[in-house]
């Protein structure tokens, strides 16, 4: 076994950040979407041969999750011997591809170097497209995608194509947003065969494998340094999917240098919920990194101490034919869930519960000029929870999404829609010692027929406080004069409107506790209103 400067492998394992880092940015520069050129819901990553992930970029954390199981699906359709350079894969289905919602597909290009079999670039985009359509099971939610080839040597599989883009609703959007895919995963394969080049290839290969060594030693003392012992958490899911509150909990288990989470669930169910157990790997490993330890390198090395428990058929480790598109929700509750079982142990580490949602508005109607068909999607962020020293953030994307709100401007260049509201919602934020983050709400204006569904949470659920803080406000859709809801869903005419807005979050320590100057600044800023700042912290405006 070679011995590998440490040195070396510190500048391989940064310039291999950084060829992730590129290819995400080559993709959300190249992709025509809105949902990824301003957005950036997308993600990419670098896996060895084995398939075992060497370096994730910073953008999604979920899509680790359809990551994690591509390469080991496409190693089961296809004998290593038959891969060569420039054959690309592509696949998306929760089932036979590794993915965890049909949205999600991803590409993924094998890298040799010096005719060598060595290593793998894939990245993941959203393809906002799949749209009104229904969720009992998955066969309703769009076109499932095996790992196929979708080039051969270099070579376009045109009926390949045609195939995809014919169950597309936007197909040229997505013509070009998979060109966009095929140009990162190009700059990936020519930066890792740089690297190579530059450092050699056994060097190259025995630095990521050290990266992962390194990435469980600093795991596995991250869970050293906690208590032994076992703490258990409980809290509830709601969505307008399902009728009543679905109880969930988590049991987190220390014992030396390893942690075991155990989950329990309701059985499955007829709504695009349920969630992949890779979905559930996803979360988890996002969660208790960045809780234990943030620095910890994003690679395959990482989860080794860990070991995590779900019923399969339960919502939390769906089994075919669960339908899966709205699974973020019940990763974002998941998400909550752990941080609440973990502030037992951690206390000064964990955050109170942001707003637990990925809260989506789905939009689709005719172009006015061409009557060509339109899809617009977007996820709005919400209250993020206060902190043992600061408050909450505002207005944002929490735990596994980390995507972008689409600014005003892109919004009503692309799409018949206008906005005419965007602002931060007041008392939405849990009281305390360090108030939650606050909630946005968006409003909606169609200026030509559309329909829109909107998929949220905590709408019976409230996001709680910790050591004494309060709870965050639920989230709601209003509808404006003539505009209904049936369910999540409505049909909107020429000049209705609607609002979305998002749930707030939970507050940290109790209120008494709080600066008298925040205060005063909350209520100047529109943060509370004078009857909060009265009633609950005892100040007057």
């Amino acid at each position: 076994m070679t011995i590998i400067d440490p040195v070396a492998v510190e500048v391989i394992g940064a310039a291999m950040s950084s060829i992730v880092e590129e290819t995400g940015e080559t993709l959300i520069r190249a992709s025509h979407s809105t949902n990824i050129k301003e957005r950036r819901d997308c993600s990419t990553a670098l896996f060895n041969a084995k398939g075992e992930t060497l370096c994730q970029a910073e953008h999604i954390p979920i899509h680790l999750g359809s990551f994690i199981e591509l390469v080991p699906h496409i190693m089961k359709r296809y004998r290593a011997e038959d891969i060569r350079p420039g054959d690309a894969f592509i696949g998306n289905d929760a089932y036979e591809g590794g993915g965890t919602h049909l949205p999600d597909i991803v590409l993924a290009e094998p890298i040799f170097v010096d005719g060598r079999f060595v290593a793998w670039t894939v990245n993941l985009a959203h393809h906002a497209d799949f749209v009104d359509r229904g969720h009992a099971h998955i066969f309703q939610e769009g076109l499932r995608i095996p790992p196929v080839r979708l080039y051969r040597a270099g070579e376009l599989q045109a009926d390949v194509q045609d195939l995809i883009l014919l169950n597309c609703q936007v197909p040229r959007e997505r013509l070009s947003d998979l060109r966009a895919q095929m140009a990162a995963n190009r700059v990936g394969v020519q930066r890792f065969q740089s690297l190579c080049a530059k450092y050699g290839t056994e060097t190259v290969l025995g630095a990521g494998a050290a990266l992962m060594d390194y990435a469980e030693r600093k795991m596995r003392a991250a869970i050293a340094a906690m208590p032994d012992g076992t703490w258990r958490f409980e809290d509830v899911f709601d969505n307008e999917e399902v009728t009543s509150n679905l109880p969930l909990s988590v049991e987190v288990t220390v014992k030396g240098d390893t942690m075991a989470l155990a989950f329990e669930a309701p059985d499955q169910v007829r709504a695009g919920v349920n969630m992949t157990y890779t979905a559930l790997l996803a979360t988890i490993y996002y969660v208790v990194k960045s809780v234990l330890d943030p620095t910890i390198p994003p690679n395959a090395g990482l989860a080794r101490p860990l070991s995590i428990a779900a019923r399969e058929g339960s919502i939390l480790n769906c089994t075919h034919p669960a339908a899966v598109n709205g699974r973020l929700q019940t990763c974002q509750r998941v998400a909550d869930l752990v941080m609440g079982a973990l502030a037992q142990a951690t206390p000064e580490k964990v955050m109170a519960c942001s707003n637990s949602a990925c809260t989506v508005a789905y939009f689709i109607g005719h172009r006015p000029d061409d009557k060509s068909l339109w899809v617009y999607l977007e996820t709005i962020g919400g209250g993020s929870g206060a902190r043992a020293q600061k408050d909450g953030l505002d207005g944002v994307h929490v735990h596994t999404t980390n995507t972008s709100n689409l600014p005003v401007e892109a919004l009503e260049i692309e799409y018949p829609l206008r906005l005419l509201r965007y602002e931060l919602v007041p008392d939405s934020g849990g009281v305390g010692q360090y108030r939650g983050g606050m909630a946005l709400r968006r409003v909606y204006q169609a200026t030509h027929d559309c329909r829109v569904r909107v998929d949220t949470s905590r709408q019976r659920s409230r996001s709680w406080g910790l050591q004494g803080g309060g709870p965050g406000a639920h989230g709601r859709v209003e509808p404006g004069p003539g505009t209904e809801f049936t369910g999540d869903s409505a049909v909107l005419a020429a000049g209705q409107w609607f609002a979305i807005v998002t749930p707030g979050a939970g507050g940290f320590g109790l209120p008494a506790r709080r600066d008298p100057d925040a205060v005063m600044r909350d209520l100047a800023q529109g943060v509370i209103s004078r009857d909060t700042a009265r009633e609950v912290y005892g100040r007057q405006g």
